[in-house]
Order: C-alpha cells, then sequence, then structure tokens
C-alpha cells in the first residue's frame, strides 16, 4: 500500500492544512491557506489503496452505507506521533472511483475574540430564544464561528445544549453548561428526527449541524416559537439569500405562514468567506443581519430585496454588508483592495466604498 494514512495526517497537522483529498491517479492533495498542493514525493494513488484506508477507519455499517449510496459523511480522530485531530471526512465516487476528502477540526475551540469576529456575536450568544443562522459556500468557517458560538455559551451560561450533526465536528467539554452531541446515523436517523427527539430532552440551545430540508427547517421554526434558542447554516452566501431560501424551501401555498414563523423567530443571520491575507493565513469576512423590526417587516411583506438597504444603513444594530467588511479589512491594510473585490457581493458597491475611503485619506 503506497498510502501511509498516518504519517500523511501527521504531516497535516504540522502543516497546518484545512484539507486532505484522495483521488485515484494523483497523490495526495493538501488545502494550506485556501490553495490546494500536491504533497511532494508521494506516489499516485490506486483505488485498492483508498479502499484500504477506508475500510481501515470506517465500521462495517457506514462501508455498506457508503457502497450502497456512493457517498458518506463520517467522523476520524487521529493521534500520532505528531499530534491530535480530529477529521470531518466525506467518502464519495468520482468517475466511477473512490474517493475522499478529510477535513481537519482543531481539538481546541477558538473564541470569539480569536476569530476576530464582531462584536455583536457575544450578545447573540445570550439570546435566550429565537434562530441564529450562521451562511456560506463549503470551507467557508461556518462550523468554527458556530463552534465559538456555543462555547462561549459554554463558558458563560448554565444551559443544556444538544448539538445534531452529520458528521460530529467539535468535541466540547461541558462547562458551565450541560453539552450532548449527536450524530446523524449513529446516534439519530435524521437531522429532523434528532430534533424532534431533543424537544424532549430539557434542552435550552439546540445545533442543527445543516438545515438540508423542508422537514428540519420546519422543525426549526417550531422549535424557536416553542422558546429555544436554535443555531444551524445554510449554504447561502448574503443573509437575504439566507431569508429567500427559507421560505422558497416550502410549497407556495404555504409562504405567508414560513414568512410569519420567520419574522417571529429570526435572531440575526452571519455570511461570512475564509480569504487569504496578507502575510499568510486566512481572515473571515462577514455580513451580519440583525432581526430589527425593519427586516422583519421586510420578511412578513416578502421584500427581502429591501434587506440590503438596511443593512447598509444599520451600524447602530450591529449590522453591516460584505462590503462594508471587505473595505474595513483593507483599511486595516489585511487585505489588498484587488483581493477584497474578488470576494464582493456587490462589485459595484465595494468599488464605491473603497473610493471613498481613498478619498479620506
Amino acid at each position: 500500500m503506497s498510502l501511509n494514512l498516518s504519517l500523511l495526517l501527521e504531516d497535516a497537522i504540522r502543516k497546518n492544512v484545512s484539507d486532505v483529498h484522495f483521488c485515484v491517479g494523483l497523490p495526495p492533495l493538501m488545502r494550506i491557506d485556501g490553495e490546494l498542493r500536491a504533497l511532494g514525493g508521494a506516489l499516485p494513488l490506486a483505488e485498492r489503496d483508498i479502499e484500504d484506508m477506508l475500510g481501515n477507519i470506517l465500521t462495517l455499517k457506514q462501508m455498506k452505507k457508503y457502497k450502497a449510496s456512493n457517498e458518506l459523511d463520517f467522523s476520524y480522530f487521529f493521534e500520532g506521533a505528531g499530534g491530535q485531530a480530529y477529521f470531518r471526512g466525506n467518502a464519495f465516487y468520482g468517475t466511477r472511483r473512490m474517493s475522499a476528502v478529510f477535513r481537519r477540526i482543531p481539538l481546541e475551540i477558538p473564541s470569539l475574540d480569536e476569530l476576530n469576529l464582531p462584536p455583536v456575536l457575544k450578545t447573540i450568544s445570550q439570546k435566550r430564544r429565537g434562530l441564529f443562522l450562521v451562511t456560506g459556500v463549503t470551507g467557508s468557517g461556518k462550523s468554527t464561528t458556530l463552534a465559538a458560538i456555543l462555547n462561549e455559551i459554554n463558558r458563560t451560561r448554565n444551559a443544556h445544549i444538544i448539538t445534531i450533526e452529520d458528521p460530529l465536528e467539535y468535541v466540547y467539554r461541558s462547562d458551565r453548561s450541560l453539552i450532548h452531541q449527536r450524530e446523524v446515523t449513529l446516534d439519530t436517523d435524521s437531522f429532523s428526527a434528532g430534533l424532534k427527539s431533543a424537544l424532549r430532552q430539557d434542552p435550552d440551545i439546540l445545533l442543527i449541524g445543516e438545515m438540508r430540508d423542508r422537514e428540519t427547517i420546519g422543525a426549526a421554526l417550531s422549535a424557536s416559537e416553542m422558546g429555544h434558542m436554535i443555531f444551524s447554516t445554510l449554504h447561502t452566501l448574503s443573509a437575504a439569500q439566507a431569508v429567500d431560501r427559507i421560505i422558497d424551501v416550502f410549497p407556495p401555498g404555504q409562504a405567508a405562514q414560513i414568512r410569519v414563523q420567520l419574522a417571529a423567530s429570526l435572531t440575526g443571520i452571519c455570511s461570512q468567506q475564509l480569504i487569504p491575507q496578507k502575510g499568510g493565513g486566512r481572515v473571515c469576512a462577514t455580513e451580519i443581519l440583525a432581526a430589527t423590526p425593519g427586516i422583519r417587516n421586510c420578511i412578513l411583506e416578502g421584500k427581502t430585496h429591501q434587506i440590503r438597504a438596511l443593512l447598509q444603513t444599520g451600524n447602530s444594530e450591529g449590522m453591516h454588508t460584505m462590503e462594508q467588511d471587505l473595505a474595513r479589512l483593507v483599511r486595516e491594510d489585511r487585505l489588498s483592495a484587488d483581493e477584497a473585490l474578488k470576494y464582493a457581493y456587490d462589485l459595484k458597491d465595494l468599488k464605491r466604498i473603497l473610493s471613498a475611503q481613498n478619498d479620506l485619506v
């Protein structure tokens, strides 16, 4: 076998790699500071290498499910001479060949301050009921932001926190709060089933790893209406798109009802991106929506196109657009203007803000 997983993952830990890719016909690939790079000196992988690797780390039940459905999410704890790490894995087939991706999940949960996230997220961590979403593309740091918020709650409040994840990512140690983590397929059949069961387990805080379908979204909205605080993620870019996604997943005849539920329960949305910064590493740029009366009214009346204008002028409520945050990072010399422009949701607006900043210099 040409693939020594232990040595490779030790190397990934040393290099602070975020992801490791395994693909037939290529050597293992590592993502460092957002860039995918081939592992120097490694041999191309054969199908047998990947099958043996997965066979050594998956249970028989997981391997059977993978081969039946052609894809599988899983978690893997690694302990070697070079250190320890959790990895969130996904095994899949590409061109009828086995492939896999391991995403590294640090053992220590960073704080909101260490991540340089907006102070308003600390306020969110003290909310007793509602729905808070973190959105962004795959690899934008959504899980890390949610983990930091939950650990802030764990550190400062006496609460019962239940997480429903697929697979488990960050591992929490109960501090002031009591934390139960449940993994889909191993501890519960699905997000929606786990959420319904959790309502009978005296929760204060519920984390749903991802709102993937109509049933889960509906259950999350109902749970927040019942007085629980719900945290979850969506794969959308802007905050306004997240609102539209939730409403559009339901039949048109239910749209009015869902708007009422969402307007009543929504606490806020953090949309984010991880961007390579000057000097190495990555920085998190965010868009923050707070559920002000104006925002709730936009949701109720189906005027989500007006949300952006409220974000632009809502600084006093802790809100800002992605473009305003990108401009801040340019002003702080953490991003170049050219790099910031690559990540703008509204290119024209960011150019306007940057031009105004230059005029003030």
